[in-house]
């Protein structure tokens, strides 16, 4: 079966400019499965350290789902999403339940947070199914090549770029055809000043030849960035401080935090705060948080304290998950006790 020229051309340049990365070519699923979520909003360099650090901790995926949710938190501390570390564990967990490690698209879809675009890169490295895995990366070089108009984030979007993905996948390396998709996208084809003059698919690319580079591909606008403002108050006493595991249904669930407040409430010790800085700026996909953050030491704890809150030692902190947004709090902190 002869190949359309485009994925001869993307598999030709992959040979000579792909990345060298810790979990290519080694055909471990556990190894590329754990790549592929944490690279998800992640740039791979970060990605890359993150991804080492979890193999060197969790050999395997038996010693993954054996680790407490914490541990796991804790190692995933500063990638964010952290529906992603919780998916992890609990996707760990379901194999080590099902005695070995799912080896098809169908079966890795029913693992817990596994999409479509990570069960079909893990089916196609390490497995050799012949599935087309379509990212954002993917999208943009056929979006730009092929010329196609169609919203990317839209179901007909979706069906026709995954269809045409399908129809150039080389049957016979599958798995390196949608890393040379990946790599092309992330290297040559990037979102912002692609490299066109360099790129082997100049004279095919139907964006080039329109002048269409910056407007392909095209998403429709629908995300809501919503502000949020949230107070904290570091509480030490003799050495200790007051953390909670925030709940369920909220940003950073599972993570730890100091006594927080919104709405507008204060913290009912307001006359005996100390503020360390207003106004830090942190976003998230959906949300612009605004923080203040406030010192209160005292010699005798707070009366007022939910009881969800539990006293550790301040040398202890860093033993527990927690949001970037109080990480900057333990550094602001730290700064004004050296002053």
């Amino acid at each position: 079966m002869s190949r359309h020229p485009f994925t001869d051309t993307v598999v030709r340049w992959f040979a000579t400019h792909g990345r060298e990365l810790p979990w290519r070519g080694i055909g471990d699923p556990y190894a590329i499965w754990l790549s592929e979520v944490i690279l998800q909003q992640t740039r791979i360099a970060q990605g890359t350290d993150y991804w080492i650090r979890f193999i060197q901790t969790f050999p395997t995926i038996g010693d993954l789902a054996r680790a407490s949710q914490d541990q796991v938190m804790r190692l995933w501390q500063g990638l964010g999403y952290y529906s992603r570390a919780r998916h992890l564990h609990q996707a760990a967990r379901q194999v080590v339940e099902l005695g070995y490690f799912p080896d098809n698209y169908k079966q890795l879809r029913q693992l817990s947070g596994v999409g479509d675009y990570t069960a079909a890169a893990i089916a196609s490295m390490a497995f050799g199914e012949p599935v087309a895995a379509v990212d954002g990366n993917v999208f943009r070089v056929l979006a730009r090549h092929f010329g196609i108009d169609t919203p990317i984030n839209t179901t007909r979007g979706k069906r026709q770029f995954t269809e045409l993905a399908q129809s150039l996948l080389p049957v016979d390396e599958p798995g390196t055809f949608n890393q040379a998709m990946m790599d092309f996208g992330a290297l040559q084809c990037t979102p912002s000043a692609p490299a066109c003059r360099q790129c082997p698919l100049e004279a095919s690319c139907a964006a080039c030849a329109q002048g269409l580079v910056g407007k392909l591909p095209v998403k429709n606008k629908t995300l809501q960035i919503k502000r949020r403002d949230i107070t904290y108050v570091y509480l030490r006493c003799h050495g200790k401080t007051a953390i909670r595991q925030r709940p369920a249904g909220d940003i950073w669930q599972g993570l730890w935090e100091p006594p927080a407040f919104e709405d507008g409430h204060l913290p009912p010790w307001q006359g005996r705060l100390t503020l360390l800085k207003q106004n830090v700026l942190h976003v998230l996909t959906h949300r612009r948080i605004v923080a203040t953050f406030y010192l209160l030491d005292s010699d005798t704890p707070p009366t007022t304290l939910p009881p969800d809150y539990i006293w550790i030692d301040e040398s202890e902190i860093d033993h527990y998950a927690l949001p970037r947004l109080v990480e900057k709090l333990i550094e602001l902190l730290t700064k004004h006790t050296k002053h």
